[in-house]
C-alpha cells in the first residue's frame, strides 16, 4: 500500500534549516506577555493614575477654598480699616457732645463724620442708591408706600425712608422709598342726550 508510506504520523528528521525557522516563530509567543497580564498591568497603572488625578484635585479644592477664606478676610479687614477711622471720631463726638452745650458745633462734628463715613464707603466702591426725584425704578428701590399727589408725575420718588446701597453694578440694599401717584380724577358726568 503505496498510501501508508506518505503517513505524516511517523516522526521526520528535523532539518536544521527549519529548525532555526520554527525557534524563531516559537520565541515570539514565548516572548509576548499574557493578555491577562497585560490589562491587569494597564488597569493598576489607569488606578493609580486615578488616584493620583483624584488627590490633585482635594489638594486643588482645599487651596481654592482656603484662598476664599483668604481674600474675604481680607477684604472685611480692609473695609474695617476704612471704618474704624470714622467709628473713631463718632467717638469722640459723643464724648464731645456730653461736656459741650453748643449744638451747632455738635451738629457740624456730626457733619463731618458722616461725610467721613460716605467718603470711606465711595473709596471701597460702594455708593449710595439715588432716590428723591428719581424715578421708580424697582431693581434699587423699593417702594413701602404711595402717595396721590397731582405736584409730581406718577413713579416719581417723594421721599427716602432708608437709603439703599450699590457695590459696583451689585446692589447690597435697596432703598426704601415713597412713591407717587396720581390723583384719581373726578368723576366726569356724561352729557345729557
Amino acid at each position: 500500500m503505496q498510501g501508508e508510506s506518505n503517513d505524516t504520523s511517523e516522526p521526520r528528521a528535523a532539518d536544521p534549516a527549519e529548525g532555526e525557522g520554527n525557534a524563531t516563530a516559537g520565541a515570539a509567543p514565548a516572548s509576548s506577555a499574557d493578555p491577562l497580564a497585560e490589562a491587569k498591568a494597564e488597569a493598576a497603572k489607569m488606578k493609580e493614575s486615578w488616584l493620583r488625578a483624584a488627590a490633585d484635585f482635594d489638594n486643588f479644592r482645599k487651596r481654592t477654598r482656603k484662598e476664599l477664606e483668604d481674600a474675604r478676610r481680607t477684604g472685611r479687614e480692609d473695609l474695617l480699616r476704612a471704618i474704624l477711622p470714622v467709628f473713631d471720631n463718632l467717638e469722640r463726638a459723643i464724648q464731645s457732645a456730653q461736656r459741650s452745650s453748643d449744638v451747632k458745633a455738635m451738629a457740624d462734628g456730626l457733619a463731618m463724620v458722616q461725610r467721613q463715613f460716605v467718603e470711606a464707603l465711595s473709596r471701597e466702591g460702594i455708593s449710595r442708591v439715588p432716590t428723591i426725584g428719581q424715578p421708580f425704578d424697582p431693581s434699587v428701590h423699593e417702594a413701602i408706600q404711595q402717595v396721590e399727589t397731582s405736584d409730581h408725575a406718577p413713579g416719581t420718588v417723594l421721599a427716602e425712608v432708608q437709603p439703599g446701597y450699590t457695590q459696583g453694578d451689585r446692589l447690597m440694599r435697596a432703598a426704601m422709598v415713597v412713591v407717587a401717584k396720581a390723583k384719581p380724577s373726578d368723576v366726569v358726568e356724561e352729557p345729557a342726550s
